[in-house]
């Protein structure tokens, strides 16, 4: 009769492993933090230049010579004061000021601002686009343009403005709208 032993190397392979003692994964877990521990505080230490390490020791030995220098603070002093007391500055009459501001206005001519948003062959685009516009309470206009080779361009222009701030909010309207626009600067026009 043949005996099987298939069964005998089982029980004793299981018996085996059950014997051993299984290391608990928080063992694991606290070895990889104190070995992740150790590796940054090697990089950090690699980083630093040997001088860095011999003044840091330096001013760790240095630290309580400074904190007696501390107690005794000393007066700051500020030279501004003197330099004012010296100083003489000249304030030009009120009337003075106006007659030189006259002067600048008289040579700069006046300007305004325009705004040109779109060119078309086409009249009609020009129109289309000139609608639009208004309905976005833009004062806007078509104006014929004649270029070199002859031909009509049709400009939708979008103003006058007399101040930036005008031009700043009309063409904040104009990009909140997905319109591009160019600022235009010229002389203004008496057909009004």
């Amino acid at each position: 009769m043949s005996k099987s032993y298939n069964r005998k190397s089982r029980t004793h392979a299981s018996r085996k492993a059950a014997q051993e003692p299984r290391v608990p994964a928080w063992v694991w877990l606290f070895t990889g933090c104190v070995l992740g521990a150790f590796v940054m505080f090697l990089m950090r230490l690699s980083e630093l230049d040997p001088v860095q390490k011999v003044a840091h020791k330096s001013a760790e030995k240095q630290a309580p010579k400074a904190e007696k220098q501390q107690a005794k603070p000393s007066e700051p002093r500020f030279d501004f004061y003197e330099i004012l007391k010296e100083t003489k500055i000249s304030i030009p009459d009120f009337s003075e000021l106006q007659q030189e501001k006259g002067k600048e206005g008289e040579q700069q001519s006046p300007q305004e601002y325009i705004l040109q948003v779109a060119s078309f062959r086409e009249a009609d685009d020009a129109e289309q686009l000139k609608v639009e516009l208004i309905l976005l309470n833009l004062q806007a206009e078509v104006e014929k343009a004649r270029i070199r080779n002859g031909q009509t361009w049709h400009r939708v222009l979008v103003g006058p403005f007399t101040s930036r701030s005008q031009l700043a909010a009309a063409r904040s309207t104009l990009v909140e709208n997905r319109y591009e626009a160019l600022v235009l600067k010229r002389a203004p026009s008496t057909t009004q």
